[in-house]
């Protein structure tokens, strides 16, 4: 399974990523949310280089001349809430993909103990296309996963992307140990090692949907 870290390289996603996480600028909720987009946008660069390609001829108005265009079928499928502005910037350079939406959120039963639980998915079909799944946070890896098994009912992708902006070292493991091996990679801008007793990682940033449009009750 190939793993891009973003962390590793000299590249725009570190500046954009260290403000995500200051709590000074993290303050600034427009400038959260168009931090993520950013991430999204250089991901979205990133990864076009993995796809498919074919050449087309057009005509310019001196002469006509071959170009290439992608030639997979991209579908971006986002997990609600904090991916929102992180699919903005995928969708800004992939125009013209299809999208999914998951509902993915974490159902307490007590403080420290809860359950995944999976309650909207609007999707097209996803048979043979290219799936770029984007989270923000990929804390432990089991809203991923649930969110991909749901995105199974409408056909097997010809490949996985899946892509966040901080990971930890056991969500990436667990990933790798339950989606497909041969058509599964994995962009991040950073993975750190931990995660606490709430499943949050640390350092991490926080909470990225709270951060990106204020608290929730």
């Amino acid at each position: 399974m190939k793993i891009v870290n973003f962390a590793e390289q000299k590249s725009l996603v570190n500046q954009y990523l260290t403000e995500l996480r200051d709590v000074n600028v993290q303050k600034d909720r427009l400038r959260f949310r168009r931090n993520l987009e950013r991430i999204g946008q250089i991901m979205a660069y990133e990864l076009s280089k993995d796809l498919r390609y074919r050449d087309v001829e057009i005509e310019t108005p001196l002469a006509k001349t071959h170009c290439p265009v992608i030639d997979d079928k991209v579908v971006l499928a986002t997990i609600f809430r904090a991916g929102v502005p992180y699919h903005a910037g995928f969708l800004s350079y992939f125009d013209y993909a299809e999208n999914a939406f998951v509902s993915a959120y974490r159902k307490y039963k007590e403080k420290e103990n809860f359950d995944v639980c999976i309650e909207y998915l609007a999707s097209p079909s996803l048979e043979g296309k290219t799936l770029v799944l984007c989270d923000p946070m990929l804390a432990t890896g089991a809203s991923m996963e649930l969110s991909y098994r749901a995105l199974l009912t409408k056909g097997e992708p010809a490949h996985v992307h899946v892509c966040s902006v901080i990971a930890s070292q056991i969500a990436v493991d667990y990933i790798a140990n339950h989606f497909p091996a041969d058509k599964t990679t994995i962009w991040v801008g950073a993975i750190d090692a931990e995660i606490n007793a709430h499943s949050y990682i640390v350092p991490g940033l926080g909470d990225a949907g709270d951060l990106a449009y204020g608290e929730k009750e």
